[in-house]
């Protein structure tokens, strides 16, 4: 967010009964609120009784009351009562008897206030901040007409009425769970939030009047600093726009405030709020008698050209991709005339994400990262080696490269302290590795940024790792987990994300989208395709390929072979449009279940083949093991469980190391199968036997892992399949075992004419 420019001023105006003497230079007024800050001060001064711990407190407390908002009194005696419950109620009781009192009261305070000149040894000097504040409120207040203290005095007198029609002097403090903090050590951590989690009333909005100069100053770095680095701890998106309105109600030229706005506004995917937003910031920086940074032709040509780059780029979040090549033209236009460089090298990088977006190939990452080196600006730099890398990922580079890609950009990030691309990095490295199927080193991955210290400086008690990065990583550890059955370790990692990233937040998305995967996942586990059916439509909100390939799921496990074919052949040739490599391959493998289904095997070894060939071609370990799982099905339905069993063990390994459980029970399910059917052909019986007693141990092994992910119907296969060896094999009470186990799945899971043989 730009810089708060010095040149701020309000325009003196006299509103609600609050007097604003903004003239001559002063750029400060009187307001009841700051009366009694300063009947605080005040009694902080003369006062000999109060503790050295409690002064502590207190003098923790001055700045941000100094800088905050005006609060209500009841905030106000609330935030002093959890600091120094005696001086809270000497405040009230000098607030009260000059509100009971006469104007004469009012002007009897000002004449007996300290004087910041007089003053060396106490906290007033002239100085020290108290001491300023009580200059600048003096000032402010001499300059005022008579008609002026009259109306401050009747502002005082409403601002403690409003304050006894809802507590009483003698009652129990107002419940405010929000203002509640037991522990008195942390009184930095309270006043923050009280600031930012009580949001203020439509009513008392209405109300307020303009803010300072210093108070609007740090509300909006307060803001805008809350927004970038822990957006939950901000205002509310409504709430925080009720501020910005008000504020701007005042004085509708404050540039920043519409920064903010527009800041605000793209929380919500607001985009007329925020392209009005945006466009009123950049007006406002070229109006003539601005900051001395914006006037000139340098600076009227600087901000219309950063007007232009920043709609640009506004329109390209929201994918109005004409629109945002227009604006984008327009910048580059006027940054060639005016030889802006580093403009140009921001153009040329969204140029490229706008072509990426578009989904055509583009060749300008690689001169825009030359260029970004040889203008020295490391940041954009590191960002285009890393969409490099994230381009050679997707175009199918060995993941040693991609490393070492990777590697150099970290050795910048670290000079420059880049801490936002260190993240970004990591999170990059994390997900790489699971594109590849290496999932133990994806968790590792995921785990450094879990456990890194941010390099930038965390004020207000905000989170460390708060960006897209840190979102990215816990969804892939979530998933993770849940991939291995630890679906209470996902949960809490998923509302870990709620907490850290509300539904308003910009990558709310993100933990969305994991959480209704991981749901619909356990429901076709449990068999519940109609709870996996009222999944579907919220998935394909989120994310338009994933929505259809898990409606396709659906289908096909409810046996609507054609309607599940026409969805897969839709979604394949739209993932061969976008090149999306790895859900061409899940949708290759899901046709060929389609064809076992109608018992084509010979007609799914193509699709199977071809699915293997880009999997091997893109370095996609684990899709290849997949493939190569389908494929040994394949044969052994076609007769051939011997040439099954050889290529199993190229898959067994990465599947038993890297793999999901699921997927690990359905590899020693096949193993076992395979095992049974050679066992047939065995010479001697003794070999049959020892053949069938390994299926066995197998067929215990996946059974292990399907029950973990609670895959109940596959457990009730595993029964059925252990209880028929066990009858070979001559051991009745285990073989009655399996069949009363069996037998108690098959009536809670009542088949879904889904033959077990035809089934991987």
């Amino acid at each position: 967010m730009a810089s708060v420019h010095e040149s701020l001023y309000f325009n003196p105006m006299m509103t609600n009964g609050v007097v604003h003497a903004n003239v001559f230079g002063v750029k400060d007024w009187v307001t009841p609120y700051k009366i009694t800050v300063l009947m605080l001060l005040d009694e902080m001064t003369i006062s000999t009784s109060i503790t050295l711990l409690d002064r502590r407190r207190l003098n923790k407390l001055i700045l941000p009351l100094l800088q905050s908002p005006d609060m209500t009194l009841s905030q106000l005696i609330k935030t002093v009562e959890d600091s120094c419950p005696q001086l809270a109620y000497t405040v009230h009781l000098r607030l009260q008897l000059m509100a009971d009192g006469e104007l004469k009261d009012m002007e009897h305070f000002f004449d007996m206030l300290p004087s910041p000149f007089n003053e060396t040894e106490s906290e007033a000097h002239k100085t020290s901040v108290v001491g300023l504040f009580m200059r600048h409120m003096v000032l402010a207040y001499n300059k005022l007409s008579f008609s002026q203290v009259y109306k401050l005095y009747t502002a005082l007198q409403q601002y403690y009425q409003s304050y006894e029609r809802k507590d009483s002097p003698t009652a129990e403090p107002a419940e405010d769970t929000d203002m509640e903090l037991t522990n008195t050590e942390e009184l930095g951590g309270k006043m923050e939030k009280e600031e930012l989690d009580l949001e203020p009333s439509d009513d008392e909005v209405s109300t307020r009047g303009p803010l300072s100069q210093k108070q609007a100053e740090y509300f909006l770095a307060q803001q805008a600093y809350l927004l970038k680095n822990d957006e939950n701890k901000a205002l509310d998106p409504a709430a925080l726009q009720k501020e910005l309105n008000n504020m701007l109600k005042f004085n509708p030229d404050f540039a920043e405030a519409h920064y903010l706005s527009y800041l605000n506004s793209m929380r919500v995917q607001d985009i007329f709020n925020s392209t009005d937003s945006l466009l009123h910031y950049f007006d406002r920086l070229i109006l003539p008698g601005g900051d001395s940074k914006s006037n000139g032709d340098e600076g009227c040509g600087r901000s219309l050209r950063y007007a232009a780059l920043n709609l640009a780029a506004l329109h390209c979040r929201f994918g109005h991709y004409q629109q945002a090549e227009l604006a984008l033209q327009e910048a580059i236009r006027i940054a060639q005339e005016s030889n802006d460089h580093v403009c140009l090298q921001h153009c040329l990088s969204w140029l490229y994400l706008l072509e990426q977006m578009k989904g055509s190939d583009s060749t300008l990452t690689e001169h825009a990262v030359k260029m970004a080196v040889h203008f020295c600006l490391p940041y954009l730099a590191s960002l285009g080696i890393q969409s490099l890398v994230q381009q050679g990922a997707v175009g199918g580079k060995t993941a040693n490269k991609l490393m070492d890609a990777l590697k150099d950009t970290d050795l910048l990030h670290w000079k420059h302290s880049l801490s936002e691309l260190i993240d970004i990095s990591i999170a990059q490295k994390t997900a790489i590795w699971r594109m590849y199927g290496k999932s133990t080193m994806a968790l590792q991955q995921a785990q450094v940024l879990l456990s890194m210290n941010s390099l930038e400086p965390v004020n207000l008690g905000v989170q460390q790792n708060n960006s897209e990065a840190f979102a990215v990583a816990l969804c892939h550890l979530s998933e993770l987990h849940a991939e291995q059955g630890l679906f209470a370790a996902a949960s809490e990692i998923l509302k870990h994300l709620r907490e850290r990233f509300p539904p308003h937040s910009q990558h709310a998305k993100l933990w969305m989208l994991c959480d209704q995967k991981i749901q619909f996942d356990r429901a076709m586990n449990d068999g519940k395709y109609h709870m996996a059916d009222s999944l579907v439509m919220g998935i394909a909100a989120l994310s338009k390929t994933e929505g259809l390939y898990r409606k396709a799921l659906v289908l096909k496990a409810r046996n609507q072979t054609t309607e599940a074919y026409k969805v897969l052949q839709r979604l394949l040739l739209y993932c061969e449009k976008i090149k999306g490599t790895e859900m061409t391959i899940r949708v290759m493998l899901s046709l060929a279940e389609l064809h076992w289904s109608s018992s084509c095997h010979a007609v799914a070894l193509p699709l199977l083949l071809r699915s293997l060939a880009v999997s091997r071609e893109y370095h996609l370990q684990y899709l290849a093991s997949e493939c190569i799982l389908h494929l040994a099905f394949s044969q052994l339905m076609l007769g051939i469980p011997e040439q099954a069993l050889n290529i199993l063990h190229m898959a067994i390994e990465p599947i038993l190391a890297h793999g999901a459980l699921l997927d690990k029970g359905r590899a020693m399910l096949l193993v076992a199968k395979c095992q049974i059917v050679t066992a047939s052909s065995e010479p001697s019986k003794q070999q049959k036997t020892q053949a069938l007693e390994v299926a066995v141990q197998n067929l215990e092994e996946a059974g292990t892992y399907f029950t973990k992910v609670d895959c109940k119907e596959r457990v009730r296969d595993i029964y059925y399949l252990q209880a028929r060896l066990y009858h070979s094999l001559g051991k009745t009470a285990e073989r009655n075992k399996c069949a009363m186990l069996f037998r108690q799945h098959n009536q809670e899971l009542p088949s879904q004419g889904v033959p077990l043989i035809t089934r991987l």
